[in-house]
């Protein structure tokens, strides 16, 4: 298996929360990588080869590396080339971003899987409670919301930042849980509004182009295209 663009080759799957979060920061820096798209019951054999844990997204380097942690990823696109419009994060500001990507990826997570997900969750011996696990959620978001509503329009203020672009494929996959419900509950306006201009941004509209699954005697194909 080759670079045969010469560029680096991401794996990924276009609804992934995770993978979405890394063609973001990909596309923010104003990169090009090889785009292989995939079919989560049919991971390709080369995939699976060099990151055996099998999930998206990875991507592989010209040199051989492999990078198959999402915010690892983030980190690699913006430490090629830091987006103009992001902000720099000061010390104190990059460790409340991490606490807060942590309690995303942790705490938040959980709980939005088995929202969404509650029939994976049930046992002979308990059940799984969607909506226990959607107020579980909903405290976190809340804290959000009240961040937003003091410094907004983004978590730091006027300028976008790692932070919302970690966090917001994840609100979006809570959003599309429930969406009537959520569009209709009270109390998170200012986390609505950041979650709105999220989806009608032209950043989010390019890391979502469709592409086909990816077969090994495809044309390679670039993203952004």
């Amino acid at each position: 298996m080759e670079h045969q663009l010469g560029l680096p080759v991401l794996y990924t799957f276009r609804r992934c929360p995770y993978a979405m979060r890394a063609r973001l920061a990909i596309v923010a820096a104003g990169l090009k990588v090889e785009v292989r798209e995939l079919v989560l019951r049919a991971k390709p054999a080369h995939m699976l080869e060099i990151s055996p844990k099998g999930t998206v997204p990875v991507l592989w380097l010209q040199d051989g590396t492999v990078i198959d942690e999402s915010l690892d990823v983030m980190r690699w696109a913006v430490g090629q080339n830091f987006p103009v419009d992001w902000l720099v994060l000061n010390a104190q500001q990059q460790q409340q971003c991490d606490e807060w990507i942590a309690l995303l990826d942790g705490e938040f997570k959980r709980n939005l899987d088995r929202y969404k997900y509650p029939h994976r969750y049930h046992t002979e011996s308990s059940t799984c409670d969607p909506l226990e696990h959607r107020a579980a959620c909903e405290k976190i978001l809340m804290q959000w919301n009240e961040v937003l509503m003091q410094q907004g329009p983004w978590l730091f203020g006027n300028k976008p930042s790692f932070a919302d672009f970690a966090i917001l494929p994840f609100v979006r996959q809570f959003r599309i849980a429930d969406e009537a419900w959520f569009d209709a509950v009270p109390g998170y306006e200012a986390l609505k509004q950041w979650l709105a201009d999220f989806l009608q941004s032209d950043l989010l509209e390019t890391a979502m182009v469709k592409y086909s699954p990816w077969q090994p005697a495809d044309i390679p194909l670039t993203f952004p295209g």
